[in-house]
């Protein structure tokens, strides 16, 4: 096949949307080239997105919902739009973000729909790394490509082809083949797992899972690129591990960002960790002479997240009672006023015997005193209090603006991730009553403080 590294057939296509967010955004505009043995073929459509085009979509395409009546829906196009890609290198620019719409599209009208797909934008980098940009725009004023209707499916479709064959005429063809294989990745997947895997994994954030025969989990891991990862497990080098050998089934979870990814990591490890029974925290009470001491409350009897003034988040007492001791030796406090060993009124401790206690069980210090120092030392562990008046949704976006995904938390809780403000209320009816669970809270503080995310109350 002329201006071809691959012998495949090849599909460059490009659509327009409503928006960029997948989930709920739908297709107004399919473009496609058609390339095989028998030469190039155009084919282009309007669709009716059954919705409103916004105003921004209009000014940067041109076609607007006037346009749009009367222009066949997706289910009326799906069979014949499916029968031509069907059996060809799906090719776009950004091809995650056309491949996620046509997926959604096609599971709409009850079509589990397969590519395997190339992205220009990758492929120009391995390409040419020397450059820096490697948007459409860009690639058409350095290859001094003519392009009339920009940002209209057929038009941009056409870009494509024309790129392509101008990296042919100035690229050695095993210089293309090399760099499109190595984005392509179709590694040879073991027996025992279904080879249309490779074309579901998708190139998104979020967390995976590998099983065993029997349904154990083997391995679970959060990553950027989920496809990346997961295939680089059953690279030639690796395919002799025990892993690969005794994995029959692979889960996943895509998500928008870090923070959808670590929670998903947590859903799918949940058979792996131990559930937290003894889990546990110091709580500072009042005792004599106007002083406090630490007294260990559990999460079974305590709500942690509305109970004022918890220290330190522990999986026993034992661990709780260890962390106290270290904290009280480096800080030279007393073991009696501690709660670490009790001793009679007036009578000196072991560390105040070893000189390593300031006195407060002998009068040395006074207990106020003690208390504050106390305070100041156990101060880092706090753990916060819920600080919303209810639950809450924390919303994060993907860097292309494709996705969208609302963490419901309440009581640092995580309820589950919906992908759009329709589902939240839903799901909130649906909830279940869970547990605290720590790794939750710490994920969760850790992006409130950082003051990324953004929170929305849902009352």
């Amino acid at each position: 096949m002329k201006y071809s590294s691959i012998s495949e057939p090849l599909v460059f296509l490009d659509l327009e949307t409503t928006g960029a967010n997948f989930a709920n955004d739908r297709i107004i505009e399919v473009g496609l080239v058609e390339v095989d043995a028998n030469g190039a073929r155009e084919w282009s459509t309007l669709v009716d997105p059954e919705m409103p085009v916004p105003e921004f979509i209009t000014g940067l395409t041109g076609i607007d919902s006037e346009m749009l009546a009367g222009a066949p829906r997706f289910d009326e196009i799906a069979l014949v739009l499916l029968e031509k890609l069907r059996g060809r290198l799906f090719i776009a620019h950004n091809a995650r973000f056309d491949y996620s719409f046509l997926k959604r599209e096609f599971k709409r009208v009850g079509i589990d729909f397969r590519a395997p797909n190339l992205c220009t934008v990758k492929l120009s980098r391995k390409l040419f790394p020397e450059h820096h940009r490697h948007s459409l725009d860009a690639l058409v004023k350095r290859y001094d490509i003519a392009v009339t209707d920009r940002h209209r499916a057929l038009a941009d479709a056409r870009v494509l082809w024309e790129l392509w064959q101008s990296w042919h005429a100035n690229l050695a063809i095993e210089t293309i083949r090399t760099a499109v294989e190595s984005i392509v990745g179709r590694p040879e997947l073991p027996p025992q797992l279904d080879p249309a895997l490779i074309d579901d994994l998708p190139e998104a954030p979020g967390a995976y899972a590998l099983y065993g025969e029997d349904g154990s989990v083997l391995l679970v891991k959060r990553s950027t690129n989920i496809r990346q990862q997961v295939l680089a497990h059953f690279a030639p080098g690796k395919r002799d591990t025990a892993l690969v050998r005794n994995t029959f089934r692979i889960d996943w979870r895509e998500a928008a960002g870090e923070l959808g990814a670590r929670l998903h990591e947590l859903k799918l490890s949940a058979a792996q960790r131990k559930p937290a029974t003894d889990l546990c925290a110091w709580q500072l009470v009042p005792y004599d002479q106007g002083g406090f001491r630490p007294q260990l409350v559990y999460a079974r009897d305590t709500d942690f997240a509305t109970s004022a003034g918890l220290f330190g988040l522990y999986s026993n007492r034992r661990e709780a009672v260890n962390a106290l001791r270290k904290l009280v030796e480096a800080h030279r406090l007393c073991h009696s006023h501690t709660g670490l060993y009790e001793s009679k009124s007036n009578e000196p401790c072991v560390a105040y015997k070893q000189k390593s206690c300031r006195g407060a069980c002998v009068g040395k210090e006074a207990v106020s005193l003690h208390s504050a120092r106390l305070l100041a030392a156990i101060a880092k562990f706090k753990l916060a209090e819920w600080p919303f008046p209810g639950p809450v949704a924390l919303v994060e976006r993907d860097e292309f603006g494709m996705r969208e995904d609302f963490h419901l938390v309440d009581r640092w809780r995580y309820l589950g991730t919906v992908h759009n403000e329709a589902a939240l209320h839903d799901r909130l009816e649906i909830r279940n009553d869970e547990d605290f669970d720590p790794d939750v809270y710490r994920i969760v503080t850790k992006f409130l403080k950082a003051g990324k995310i953004r929170v929305q109350l849902l009352g």
